[in-house]
């Protein structure tokens, strides 16, 4: 059997790489300052605690990948040499990378750290990928427009060279986010990490005479949409099967820095399901499908992996910019799992669905706080009480309190509490919204 394919997950602070790594990521990527594509995701990140979570992998027998993959002016050079010597000395597992000049760059100044090429570095054939090889790439995080057969056919070529791939996440109207509209509209420059995502917004389409100077409002069919550059969310998981079976992938790669601890948590935990199931022979797409349908999402698309682009007409989002998904997180369970913190309103007497990381299991317990019991395979908690580690008694314990919330025993660290979307929507008094999309 060839080797077992990676789990890569997006790491967008300290708290997010925790949690991808305890539900099942066998790597994650983020990175420090704005030489990483996510600069909102990179100020999250200092070197300590970049360096804390770099430990806390390495612990665990798992990978850290530094995220340096925009592109440099001039002026910038010489602090990009000083933040990769940097980076160096925190003993990550690689360097993302997507300037032919930074990699050669990081090869000089740290040659015992592995390069993988951005996907930025757009890679769709052999000629391209043996470039960079010869430059000194181990891995190319190939183009989200490539097929699964061009990826094949890298191998074949350059066999020694890994490839990756997105398997999920936001995707963007533009060849492999080679975008300026958000540039042009606000100042902020896609490609060195400060997308404003103006392809998210609705716009009204007018028509311009110069001869009369006459512009036109164009008025749309009813229910058609004005968000004519949103994407859909990729989701290739009920194709992890086909994506194993070609023997040529040797990492699956969730985009989401900048999204929430739950959306870290369930989608990795999904994937990880989904590709230890395709080893033990028992693939069910139906079970993973229904994990990731319940985070928020832009609708879903399988993209280009699969097919050719030219094949496929359910990649655009024209009704809406996101939807809920089925579910919303109501808590997050704190890391030495003795307490949780609020993240959607919660009272006495809700009951809330457990979600817990990767490879745990729960007996039913009851004391005075909470109650669990398992129902259906899946386990429920009964809030019994609600009273702070201060000692402050509620009735009801909103989102944003910071405080920790009592639990009365030990649960894994980073479960996560969920109800469903109907349920939440309820409890905000939003009842008008249910079954629209946000």
């Amino acid at each position: 059997m060839n080797k077992k394919v990676e789990l890569l997950s997006p790491a967008g602070n300290l708290e997010k790489l925790q949690i991808a790594l305890n539900y099942g990521a066998d790597a994650v990527y983020g990175g420090v300052s704005s030489f990483s594509l996510r600069i909102r995701s990179g100020k999250e990140f200092d070197m300590d605690s970049f360096k804390a979570g770099i430990d806390y992998a390495h612990e665990r027998g798992k990978k850290v990948y530094v995220t340096i993959n925009s592109f440099p002016f001039n002026s910038q050079i010489k602090l990009y040499e000083k933040h990769i010597t940097q980076m160096s000395e925190l003993n990550p597992d690689a360097f993302i990378v997507a300037s032919p000049g930074i990699v050669k760059m990081a090869n000089k100044i740290a040659p015992n750290i592995p390069i993988h090429l951005s996907t930025q570095a757009n890679v769709m054939n052999a000629l391209d990928a043996q470039v960079y090889y010869d430059m000194g790439v181990k891995r190319i995080i190939a183009a989200r427009e490539i097929s699964l057969k061009d990826c094949e056919a890298i191998k074949k070529s350059i066999p020694e060279l890994e490839i990756e791939v997105f398997v999920h996440g936001s995707m963007c109207f533009a060849y492999s986010g080679r975008c300026l509209i958000s540039a042009l509209q606000m100042g902020r420059v896609p490609n060195r990490g400060s997308c404003a995502n103006d392809c998210r917004f609705p716009y009204e389409v007018f028509a311009h005479n110069p001869e009369t100077n006459t512009t036109f409002r164009l008025d749309e069919e009813e229910g058609i949409g004005t968000y004519i550059m949103n994407a859909k969310d990729m989701n290739l998981a009920s194709h992890v099967d086909e994506i194993l079976k070609s023997g040529v992938i040797d990492s699956l790669k969730i985009e989401g820095r900048t999204k929430s601890p739950y959306y870290v948590g369930v989608v990795t935990k999904a994937y990880r399901h989904a590709i230890d199931d395709y080893y033990a022979g028992k693939f069910d797409t139906k079970i993973y499908q229904n994990e990731l349908n319940t985070t928020q999402n832009r609708g879903f698309t399988d993209a280009y992996l699969i097919s050719r682009p030219f094949e496929k007409h359910d990649t655009q989002s024209h009704d809406f910019t996101i939807q809920y998904g089925t579910h919303q997180v109501a808590a997050l369970v704190s890391n030495d799992g003795l307490s949780w913190k609020c993240k959607d309103k919660t009272c006495i007497g809700d009951e809330v669905e457990i979600v817990l990381p990767q490879g745990e299991s729960l007996e039913d317990v009851e004391n005075e706080y909470v109650k669990i019991e398992k129902r259906d395979e899946r386990y429920f908690m009964t809030i019994k009480k609600i009273i702070s580690k201060e000692g402050r008694e509620f009735e009801c314990i909103h989102s944003g309190d910071e405080r920790d919330i009592v639990l009365g025993f030990s649960l894994p660290p980073y479960t996560i509490l969920r109800r469903g979307i109907d349920e939440a929507l309820i409890k905000k008094g939003l009842e008008s919204e249910i079954g629209c999309p946000t």
